[in-house]
């Protein structure tokens, strides 16, 4: 396979270091442009330099489409507006594109999903191998309880994350509606304050917690009157969501073109 181009977008922050240090490791993978944005004291810096290591000759812009001109794949863990800028320009270079980004609306996520028709998107809340798999448990298991067992989404994160609950939350909470065979949007319980009365039968909660440099922690737990089933996920550190990018982006230049979740690139699909 010839080696595949790789931009970077949100080069400077953190999932920007992380997705850039693992391309510079990757075999079969190479950096062309890292994209940070305008203001950003970062500009002009070497990307190998942003990420920790040595000089590699690429440095981080603000011009998105010059990051783009020799790029097969772009990676991108930004802001909302700015993914869905990059969704359309992507689609103007014909450029494949990693989206990790959280706290999307609904409109957001019909312009990734509508760029599937003209490019390669990989769209996903987590890009974790165990997140995924999670994500497939949590299916079967509220498949097989009934009602008589309430769902509720715990997540933990580091105190700088903007959005809660997390996107992974509500993935996870996707895919126990999907069990039930229940719409999502209706019967999500975002938050709780006050006096909420009982619990409506059938709803899934969530709650979310915030402090310190937590990667991210989720755990689901059905609980019925006799018991409780908890399936859980503990991210140790961020390389790991970098390194499922990047698998994304390997395995998404093969495929022809399409809109496609993490569950399609390690084969997890329903």
């Amino acid at each position: 396979m010839a080696e595949v181009r790789i931009a970077i977008a949100g080069a400077a922050g953190r999932m920007g270091r992380e997705n850039i240090a693992a391309v510079l490791e990757t075999e079969g993978a190479r950096l062309v442009g890292a994209i940070e944005k305008e203001g950003s004291p970062d500009l002009g810096q070497d990307a190998g330099r942003i990420a920790g290591g040595s000089k590699v000759g690429v440095t981080l812009t603000a011009n998105a489409e010059h990051a783009l001109a020799e790029a097969d794949v772009l990676i991108d863990f930004t802001k909302p507006d700015t993914s869905v800028a990059l969704s359309e320009l992507a689609i103007e270079k014909g450029v494949a594109h990693i989206v990790g980004t959280t706290g999307c609306t609904d409109e957001d996520e019909a312009q990734f999903r509508a760029a599937g028709d003209k490019i390669r998107v990989v769209r996903a809340s987590n890009f974790s191998l165990g997140v995924n798999l999670l994500a497939s448990l949590v299916r079967r298991a509220a498949a097989a309880l009934d009602e008589s067992f309430d769902i509720e989404v715990l997540e933990m994160h580091h105190n700088r994350k903007v959005d809660a609950p997390s996107g992974t939350a509500l993935m996870l909470g996707r895919a126990a509606a999907r069990g039930r065979d229940i719409e999502f949007k209706s019967n999500a319980v975002l938050a709780r304050e006050g006096i909420t009365g009982q619990r409506k039968k059938g709803s899934i909660g969530f709650a979310a917690l915030r402090g310190g440099n937590m990667a991210g922690d989720h755990t689901v737990m059905f609980i019925s009157d006799h018991e409780r089933i908890e399936l859980s996920h503990h991210a140790d550190d961020r390389g790991l969501f970098a390194a499922g990018a990047l698998r994304a982006a390997l395995w998404v230049v093969e495929q022809p073109i399409g809109f496609y979740s993490m569950a399609d690139v390690l084969g997890l699909k329903d």
